[in-house]
């Protein structure tokens, strides 16, 4: 594999005309409504007409070298790889000639959101690139015909493709894409091209080496914590452990002996943090650790993890905001035969990535460039313009490979300000990087969680009503407030109550509701986001509802997911799936037990066995995982699977370990010794099964998560009678082996 890593300046150089090469772009329908923007000619590089979104760039070398514009953010998901196979799929090209090449943010601003977005979440790096980078490659193909076409003044029909290169078929001449490129490239753009069938293509979703894995073997890759600049300068800091606090004061003596320190340059009171700066990173954290600081803890410094239990458990004893009401819930539960009430609980969750946050910020003649592993280059983009006090279009993000991300590096950039505040005090280039004590301190967190849950069976032990009433943090307050749903009670974040809302089961009587609830800890998108934890609210008590009914768990969901609608016949697709690959019709041996789970999830369905083991210890020993999930077209098969395996061992972390714990307003956990990873040695057998039903592209990087817990959870209750309502469960006395 032929990969190259190209700067922005050798592209544009590049692509201006001195090679002669192509450079493509390629207008899709906007996803603005109120754009109105013609469609734009295949033009070089420099004279690309105005569109409102011109979503992907593909440029041709005269040596037939293939660059493919890569806008997303690599970390670990394999985007780097599966988008680049779109567009030569479609092209036709050889693809050991495929290179890809960083989208540029200030190219994206300048040309009018040229590729559409360079954010990389919610499980949408390829299901929202898919059908950009399939035309992308089909368009260039197209155009590169029809060059082909002229040049021999042959019909187009007259003509093929393979391998990058176009052959006349009745003469049998053939001339190569980088020998057509120059006079593709003065064409006008097809406003729409025939795409292949899927069940031709050769690439897409096929187990091919990925790009980005013999660089990551030899330690080639950029990641943020490695780069370095002229004349850089290191940042260590200090936030206020309350969050949203503020620097009170700094001992005098401490701050003396602070500056004195070797490699210490100064110590900045930035209001909200201390930051030392300095020729090394490690001394600037010594450094600030040795601080004496006094900080205004702004009225939070009682709260507590028992005290925001307890008031979210008060918000869900009664009514709250209603979110949806189907039938008559009151009266079809009041009318039951056989009734049951769980209230759950899940605790706030750190990301906790390998990479803590970091960024290099460079700030010279009103203009900035930052170096950042994130998510989003927008959001990079825009926090740092706030810092720095300029316009979008006066910054430069250069998106570096992430040790982790998981959510925490998309919407919020708190280093990537950061670190711009302190270039902007020293007038250097900074690297600023936090200690693993402040990227778990001062998260973003998967939002604690109670949960209220009513159900009813009619005599024939059928499911005719259930309530469900959440307690939880909005999300969406925080980044878009405008996407909260207003009511007469009060406002509503759809992702509250999503599961029930939105769930697949035919129940006649469902009614939902949102407690709104407030606190001072910043809660943000977690791997999964709500599906992490309402999934486990849902289909836990669907097994206890099961074991009320007397009914086999697997055959109560399959009764309820009734109907000829895509998403029901999606869901009882893969429900199907994971019990076969689990041999649910089968008995288990003595003291193994299983829990059966299913969720969709960013627009894919996924479905889980858990298998366990009751050793004589009274341990539990989770033996294997089974994993069914439909994503409609699979981009990647190996990927695909990789992506499957690493949301199993986050969701089991997570059930098993997983809790950040407030005292006295701040966060009790500092490192992974407190904050513990599941290890090599308790990751259990993991069956992956790819179930694509095709027609649609769904997300890979969260589905898998949601139906994990709860299918643990069950298994659990399986082998010990009792349901596990609160997590995780090394708290509940759980003991795995």
């Amino acid at each position: 594999m032929n990969t190259t890593n190209v700067s922005r300046r050798e592209f544009l150089q590049t692509s201006a005309g001195a090679t002669a090469g192509l450079v493509i772009g390629f207008n899709f329908p906007s996803s603005n409504a109120q754009s109105k923007a013609p469609a734009t000619a295949g033009i070089a590089a420099g004279n690309v007409g105005g569109t409102s979104e011109v979503n992907a760039w593909i440029h041709i070398t005269p040596d037939n070298r293939v660059l493919v514009k890569f806008a997303r953010s690599e970390m670990g998901q394999g985007t780097s790889t599966s988008l680049p196979m779109m567009v030569a799929e479609e092209l036709e090209c050889d693809w050991s000639r495929v290179e890809i090449s960083e989208a540029m943010y200030s190219e994206h601003i300048k040309r009018n959101r040229l590729y559409v977005t360079t954010a990389t979440g919610g499980s949408r790096g390829t299901r929202d690139s898919a059908s950009v980078m399939l035309n992308a490659g089909a368009t260039a193909r197209a155009m590169l015909v029809q060059a082909a076409a002229a040049r021999w003044s042959v019909p187009v029909s007259e003509c093929v493709t393979a391998n990058s290169i176009i052959t006349h078929t009745p003469s049998k001449r053939t001339v190569t894409y980088g020998a057509v490129a120059e006079a593709a490239s003065k064409l006008k753009a097809p406003e729409k091209v025939a795409l292949k069938d899927p069940k031709d293509w050769k690439l897409v979703g096929k187990p091919i080496p990925r790009i980005d894995i013999p660089d990551k073997v030899v330690g080639k890759p950029m990641y943020g914590i490695d780069v370095v600049r002229p004349g850089m300068v290191h940042a260590a800091i200090a936030q206020c452990p309350v969050f949203g606090g503020k620097v009170k004061s700094i001992d005098a003596a401490s701050l003396a002996a602070a500056k004195r320190m070797k490699g210490v340059a100064d110590v900045l009171d930035m209001g909200e943090y201390v930051a030392v700066v300095g020729n090394n990173w490690w001394r600037c954290n010594q450094a600030v650790k040795s601080l004496k600081v006094t900080w205004d803890e702004g009225g939070n410094g009682n709260v507590s993890s028992e005290s925001i239990k307890k008031y979210m458990q008060e918000g869900v004893a009664k009514p709250a905001t209603l979110a949806k009401t189907t039938g008559d819930f009151a009266k079809a539960y009041a009318d039951a035969p056989t009734k049951l009430e769980a209230e759950f609980y899940a605790p706030y969750l750190d990301h906790a990535p390998m990479e803590p946050m970091n960024c290099t910020a460079e700030v010279k003649d009103g203009f900035v460039t930052v170096w950042v592993p994130t998510q989003s280059a927008e959001a990079a983009a825009a926090a740092a313009a706030r810092a720095a006090n300029v316009a979008p279009d006066k910054v430069e993000v250069y998106r570096q490979q992430l040790g982790g991300g998981f959510g925490r590096r998309g919407a919020f950039q708190d280093f990537s300000r950061q670190a711009v505040e302190i270039a902007m005090k020293v007038n250097k280039p900074v690297k600023l990087l936090w200690s693993r004590e402040e990227d778990i301190q001062h998260g973003h967190y998967r939002p604690a969680t109670v949960a209220r849950l009513q159900g009813a069976l009619d005599k024939d032990g059928k499911l005719v009503a259930l309530s469900a009433r959440v307690g939880v943090q909005s999300i969406l307050e925080r980044v878009r407030p405008e996407a909260l749903r207003k009511t007469e009670s009060g406002p509503v974040d759809p992702m509250a109550t999503s599961c029930f809302d939105d769930s697949p089961y035919a129940i006649p009587n469902l009614r939902t509701e949102h407690f709104y609830a407030k606190q001072h800890v910043p809660v943000g998108f977690w791997r999964a986001v709500a599906h992490s934890q309402n999934p486990v609210f849902r289909e836990c008590f669907m097994d206890e509802l099961a074991a009320r009914a007397k009914r086999d768990p697997y055959q109560f969901r399959m009764d309820l997911l009734s109907g000829t609608a895509d998403p029901v016949r999606r869901d009882r697709g893969v429900l199907e799936a994971v019990a076969k690959g689990a041999d649910w019709s089968k008995p288990m041996p003595a003291n193994h037990f299983r829990g059966i789970a299913v969720q969709d999830a960013y627009g894919s369905h996924a479905a889980s066995v858990v298998e366990i083991e009751k050793l004589a210890n009274g341990k539990l020993k989770i033996k294997r995982v089974v994993i069914a999930v439909d994503c409609g077209h699979v981009a990647h098969a190996d990927a695909a699977k990789a992506q499957i395996e690493g949301c199993m061992i986050y969701a089991l972390t997570a059930a098993l370990y997983g809790e950040i714990t407030i005292k006295n307003g701040r966060v009790e956990q500092s490192n992974f010794h407190d904050y513990p990873m599941m290890k090599i040695s308790e990751t259990p057998k993991i069956v992956s099964l790819l179930v694509p039903s095709g027609g649609f592209w769904g997300g890979m990087g969260e589905p898998p998560m949601a139906p994990l817990t709860p299918a643990l959870l069950n298994a659990i209750f399986a082998a010990t009678g009792k349901m596990h309502r609160s997590l995780p469960l090394s708290k509940e006395g759980v003991l795995f082996a």
